[in-house]
């Protein structure tokens, strides 16, 4: 009996070893007959339903990163690409090719590659241009999944797909738009060049986005990123003021974002008021600024605090050649402290009484914006 069992369990590993080479032999003969269909002359019909089984396979496929590999390595891209382009394309055929696409890529860095490689960029922005609803979605999807390769970003920037993106903020479904800002997001901060250079109209969407939105949300990490970089232009500063709450919106996300966003959210202020002070300052200050400010000071990261420090000087009534900055307002409290608790507790103590000051600043200023808004109309909010 000893002898058997390791006989037995040899027996069962050569048989599923016999079991998985069969699969994946059979596999590859589905995988040669699809792609043979799409290169093939036969008609349009038969290419879609080539196409619809490789999303199907991809999708059932219990190892599917082998599946899409083993579908480029056909040769299925380059005809996949071609029902995409072809004038003589049905819409049926597009939209076939393109989830057969997407699936493609999806996960699969060396797939995104070779679909722009070849050529699939032009006919997508073709297709952003459509009236059809339903492939402008999955055009913009596909922007998404293919910019996340370092490598294509130049190609897609190039390609003027930016205003098109724009307009699908404005006019998109939530999940187009949700998808636009993340293409407009790897499009636009990457250190490849050509960058995306983004249009000042994007402004107003992008704040009605953010309204919407949880404020600490990745989503909002990435809206408020791209509104950093549109508040470094003139036409950018502009229509952040001219947007409805914009100063506002941007204010309540230092208060109540994650890191990340409260860091380009007071980069974006900041860059508002180093631009003109005089313009700026006021604008920013009525909104009840100061008290996000004081405590991105001691809990954002490094920049965001710098960038606190730094509009905080901006803010104060003398002007910034007299500042008194909000880092030797920390120095005094925390002398203070260790003359009081001694230098053991004095972090401690410094840190509670800096909390006490922004709490003591935060009611100040949630009256002023009470009696402010109550001689306001409060807009519908629908969440993102």
């Amino acid at each position: 009996m000893v002898r058997e069992e390791p006989l037995m369990e040899e027996k069962c590993n050569l048989e599923n070893e016999e079991e998985e080479i069969k699969k994946n032999k059979k596999s590859k003969n589905i995988i040669e007959e699809i792609a043979e269909k799409l290169r093939g002359e036969v008609e349009e019909k038969e290419k879609i339903e080539a196409a619809k089984e490789i999303r199907k396979l991809v999708r059932r496929s219990s190892s599917s990163g082998k599946t899409r590999s083993r579908f480029a390595a056909a040769g299925v891209i380059p005809p996949l690409v071609d029902m995409l382009q072809l004038s003589s394309s049905s819409l049926l055929a597009r939209e076939a090719a393109l989830l057969a696409l997407l699936n493609l890529a999806s996960r699969n860095e060396r797939n995104k590659i070779r679909i722009v490689t070849c050529g699939a960029i032009p006919p997508l922005v073709e297709l952003l241009k459509f009236q059809n609803g339903n492939l402008k979605e999955l055009a913009t999807a596909a922007i998404l999944t293919l910019s996340a390769a370092a490598t294509n970003k130049p190609t897609i920037a190039a390609s003027g797909v930016g205003p098109l993106l724009v307009q699908i903020l404005s006019s998109g479904t939530v999940q187009g738009r949700v998808d636009a800002v993340t293409a407009l997001h790897n499009l636009s901060t990457t250190k490849e060049d050509p960058k995306l250079v983004l249009d000042a109209r994007a402004v107003f969407p992008l704040m009605n986005l953010l309204k919407d939105c949880k404020k600490y949300s990745k989503f909002a990490e990435k809206t408020t990123a791209l509104l950093e970089i549109l508040s470094n232009s003139e036409e950018g500063r502009d229509a952040i003021t001219n947007a409805h709450n914009g100063i506002l919106t941007l204010v309540e996300t230092v208060e109540d974002g994650s890191l990340v966003s409260t860091e380009h959210a007071v980069g974006a202020l900041l860059s508002l008021c180093q631009s003109s002070r005089d313009k700026y300052r006021e604008l920013i200050l009525k909104e009840g600024a100061i008290p996000g400010l004081l405590r991105l000071t001691a809990e954002g990261t490094p920049q965001a605090q710098e960038r606190a420090r730094t509009l905080l000087d901006l803010l104060r009534d003398s002007p910034p050649e007299n500042k008194f900055s909000s880092s030797m307002l920390e120095r005094i409290v925390y002398d203070f402290a260790a003359q009081v608790n001694g230098n053991d507790k004095a972090a401690e103590t410094a840190k509670r009484l800096l909390q006490d000051m922004v709490h003591r600043s935060m009611e100040l200023s949630m009256s002023r914006l009470q009696l402010r808004a109550s001689s306001c109309t409060p807009s519908k909010v629908q969440s993102v």
